[in-house]
């Protein structure tokens, strides 16, 4: 770039390459002394020329044009290989360690959250990610792959100077088409006929295909479906899934010894002297449920009582015990056989309620306590006064039985169906982890089959099959959209393809066969991959099954990721600065003088105008990288 023209003034220019010269050779120093009056450069200059308005701080990285787009989609592209080989029956598991655990997984959302994305765009990956997660449960892996994939075949179109709002606006329309394709292919099911409930376990043992317990998909899916239709029974039972159904880790023990209590179940509390000797198991007990504290508690800090007779004092200490007894003898004659409380109960009431043959828990989890609640039809109580029989529950059977290493808490034949309590067990920590994500997948995925009511093949046979009805879609538009839609069919090709991939198969051969059975045979819809032998199939057939709002959630969220991606033109990173006003420019400076640092802000500042005229680029760490300039440099 020639100095006439950067857009720093040449006076200015002139007294930077002194600088410059002379942190090189010391005999310099004396042709870069600065002026002895107190003018500063901006007066020295000739009239008609204005200093450089500066409007960002020093070290404020921006990028923008074309450049930024790429860069963007090239960052995305790094981060969807982190997840690629994960997708599917075959794919790998990432093994990702932070200093203070290790997490194994092949969960694209658990993944995505422990990369610590620090790319700006790239996070936005993320954030689908999550959202597919906590909206379906299952396709965070997928929902990634086809909004990288969307970007990748975007990006020629880029690179040939395509603006990108027309770009937004073709993707929108190709994705609101696909979705409509996808309900209409759907397969409705009545959930409460025997077919409906084999629908539910096949969707749930599709999605556990992929796990690390896949192996044991007829254990778990049976277990995972009782679990959610327990609570569809109620008209708000699905919405708070993760409240209702609880998933407890024992480590130890082989995986085929986990089991499902259709009711309460959880480990047992910290307990006082005393608590052997209660009785352990009732048969339709009365439950109490407390937000009470049942201990003696030392006086306060600093807490004062004066006396005039020294006999006073023992009256004082007779009060406090009476309020202790009272509360306690008011939790005995309300009838109850078992007491819970989320805060502490002492030795004192252990010991009391253990002479009397009740069974007593104190500082219970927070959701255990709610379980408890709804499934027994008990009231929290945070007094112990007016306690009356209404606000006690019950149950069939109460026991508390030795899991593994540990005691569980267990209330069978609750009156009200709605909780579950799956107890997982497993050899490793890290095993019941990953279990425990997979079930998780699992029991999103039923509630929404239980939802929508609909499903569609997997194995890459909807995609497929959305992909073929957007080309023939797509000879009905003019001009570049046609082109766009085309390229948007073909990144949903990218589901098949990778799990051919991840198989280990030709890719390339199986999508062949793939695409002519779709577009010659007309029952062809539903002919995905063939994961075993390498072949197509047909996959419906086979009970490879995936809820409709999955994919819909899947495809309309990647378009709405990649349109994000796309509308970004420009990117201001701020830098962090230690000194508050160590982010003065020249506008700071005393009028009296300028300075040693004001002229390093000034070279610092010509360095970067030399950097975007030419592209030049600054690391953000990563590996990643924002090219400077407009259009590509």
């Amino acid at each position: 770039m020639a100095l006439s023209s950067c857009s720093i003034p040449w006076p200015e220019i002139a007294w930077i390459i002194k600088i410059f010269k002379s942190k090189i050779h010391p005999s310099y120093a004396a042709i870069a002394r600065l002026p002895q009056n107190s003018q500063s450069i901006a007066t020295m200059m000739p009239y008609g020329m204005r200093p450089g308005i500066i409007l960002l701080r020093e070290g404020t990285d921006t990028s923008q044009g074309k450049a930024q787009l790429i860069s963007n989609i090239n960052a995305c592209q790094a981060i969807s290989d982190a997840v690629r080989t994960t997708l599917g029956p075959r794919g790998m598991d990432k093994l990702i360690a932070d200093g203070r655990k290790v997490t194994i997984s092949n969960d694209g959302a658990t993944i995505m959250r422990l990369l610590e994305v620090e790319h700006p765009a790239a996070k936005t990956l993320v954030d689908i990610s999550m959202s597919q997660d906590a909206e379906v449960g299952d396709g965070t892996t997928s929902v990634v792959l086809l909004a990288v994939e969307i970007l990748k075949q975007m990006k020629p179109f880029v690179e040939e100077g395509v603006h990108p709002q027309i770009l937004i606006r073709n993707i929108r329309a190709a994705a609101s088409i696909a979705v409509q394709q996808i309900n209409s292919l759907a397969v409705d099911f009545d959930t409460s006929s025997p077919e409906g409930r084999d629908m539910l376990l096949k969707t749930a043992s599709t999605a556990l295909n992929s796990k690390l317990i896949a192996s044991h998909q007829d254990l778990f899916a049976p277990m995972i479906v009782d679990a959610v239709t327990s609570l569809a029974s109620h008209p708000d039972g699905l919405d708070d899934l993760r409240g209702m159904i609880a998933i407890k880790k024992i480590p130890g023990g082989d995986v085929r010894q986990s089991f499902l209590v259709k009711g309460v179940a959880f480990k047992k509390t910290f307990s006082y002297a005393g608590f052997e000797q209660m009785t352990k198991k009732f048969r339709h007990p009365k439950v109490l449920l407390l937000n009470v504290e049942l201990e003696l508690k030392n006086e306060k800090e600093n807490a004062e009582v004066r006396i005039d007779n020294p006999d006073d004092y023992q009256s004082i200490v007779d009060a406090e015990w009476q309020v202790i007894y009272g509360k306690l003898d008011a939790c005995v004659q309300c009838g109850a056989n078992i007491v819970l409380s989320k805060l502490p109960i002492g030795d004192l009431a252990t010991q009391y309620f253990a002479d009397r043959g009740l069974f007593c828990a104190g500082r219970v989890e927070e959701g255990d306590m709610k379980r408890v609640a709804k499934a027994t039809g008990a009231t929290v109580q945070t007094s112990t006064n007016g306690i009356y029989e209404g606000v006690l529950g019950t149950c069939d059977e109460f026991e508390e039985k030795q899991v593994g290493d540990e005691r569980f808490n267990i209330f069978t034949g609750c009156p009200c169906s709605l909780t579950s309590t799956m107890i997982l067990r497993g050899g490793s920590e890290q095993f019941i982890a990953e279990s425990e994500r997979s079930i998780h997948d699992a029991l999103m995925v039923v509630k929404r089959s239980l939802k929508s009511q609909s499903v569609v093949a997997g194995g890459g046979a909807v995609e497929l099959e959305v992909a073929k009805h957007l080309r023939e879609h797509a000879l009905s538009i003019e001009g570049k959209g046609q082109l766009i839609v085309n390229a948007f069919a073909k990144a949903l090709e990218i589901v098949p393809r990778q799990l051919c991939d991840n198989a280990g198969f030709d890719s390339n051969d199986i999508l062949s066969a793939l695409r002519r059975k779709h577009a010659q045979d007309e029952d062809g819809k539903w002919y995905g991959v063939d994961i075993e032998n390498g072949d197509i199939m047909d996959t419906f057939e086979a009970g490879i099954w995936e809820p409709t709002d999955n994919k819909s959630n899947s495809l309309a969220s990647a378009a709405e990721a990649a349109g994000v991606i796309l509308s970004i033109d420009e990117t201001v990173i701020n830098p962090r600065s230690q000194d508050p006003g160590a982010a003065t420019g020249m506008m700071g400076a005393p009028a009296g003088g300028m300075g040693q640092k004001p002229l390093s802000n000034m070279m610092g500042s010509a360095m970067d105008a030399v950097n975007a005229g030419k592209g030049g680029s600054r690391n953000l760490g990563g590996g990643v990288s924002y090219l400077k300039g407009r259009g590509g440099g």
